[in-house]
């Protein structure tokens, strides 16, 4: 199944890129913590790999490619549960950065095909709680730019 959304940030591409990396996610994802199997200077460098256990849940992430700052892609295997890739398009928009993210997940269990009808369900409020989170942290650098 493919789940698409988008969202506006008020910073430009380049800055707006380093939030969707696996460290720059910390920012603004409460519970974030990224673990590298093996140290690395470029968190967004293709075949980077990290594990995450957000909400209670082992997932294995793979940099798969990246276009600059203006895309990057992951495939991501959550233990038991549901396979797939997540990719992250950012393009200007003026001062700001227009993103749209968009899931293609196989679920790999039967708890898999409904962990996936839930995430459906709450793939519009989750694109716009991220766009709230990364706002407050606009916002709190002292950068937020008006988005209208």
């Amino acid at each position: 199944m493919t789940l698409d959304g988008a969202f506006r940030v008020a910073l430009p591409v380049a800055e707006a890129f380093r939030l969707f990396t696996a460290r720059g996610e910390r920012e603004w994802v409460d519970g974030w913590e990224p673990v590298f199997p093996e140290p690395v200077d470029d968190d967004a460098a293709a075949g980077t790999v990290f594990r995450t256990d957000h909400g209670g849940q082992d997932v294995t992430w793979v940099v798969v490619d990246r276009d600059g700052d203006r895309r990057i892609r992951y495939a991501r295997v959550a233990a038991g549960r549901d396979a797939g890739t997540v990719e992250v398009r950012l393009a200007p928009a003026g001062p700001h950065t227009e993103v749209a993210v968009t899931y293609r997940v196989t679920a790999l269990t039967p708890s898999g095909v409904e962990w996936f009808r839930d995430f459906t369900a709450g793939y519009p409020d989750m694109m716009r709680s991220w766009e709230a989170a990364i706002d407050r942290v606009v916002a709190a650098r002292g950068r937020a730019a008006p988005l209208s």
